[in-house]
C-alpha cells in the first residue's frame, strides 16, 4: 500500500496534520475513533467520503512514521 496516494498534508488544511486526500479527515482523527472502539464498519459508515483503502493508508503511514520515529527511554520513578 502506498499511503501517499490517498494522504497528504497542506498547511491551508487543518494547519498540515496529514489528511485523506480530498477531504478534512486526519489521520489522527480516525486513529482516536479505532482508540476509541470504533470498527472499521462503524467509521466507514459515520465517514461516507472515505473507504476501507483510505483506512489502511492510514495504517501503512503510521506505520511508516512510527517505523522511523526515535525514542527517549525514560526511567521509572520508584
Amino acid at each position: 500500500m502506498n499511503w501517499r496516494e490517498r494522504i497528504h498534508s497542506d498547511p491551508a488544511v487543518l494547519l498540515g496534520k496529514p489528511v485523506i486526500k480530498g477531504t478534512r479527515i486526519a489521520v489522527e482523527l480516525l486513529l482516536s475513533r479505532l482508540a476509541d472502539g470504533w470498527s472499521e464498519a462503524t467509521i466507514l459508515e459515520s465517514y461516507p467520503n472515505i473507504t476501507s483503502q483510505d483506512l489502511q493508508a492510514v495504517f501503512a503511514y503510521v506505520y511508516e512514521v512510527q517505523e522511523h520515529a526515535r525514542y527517549l527511554a525514560v526511567p521509572q520513578s520508584a
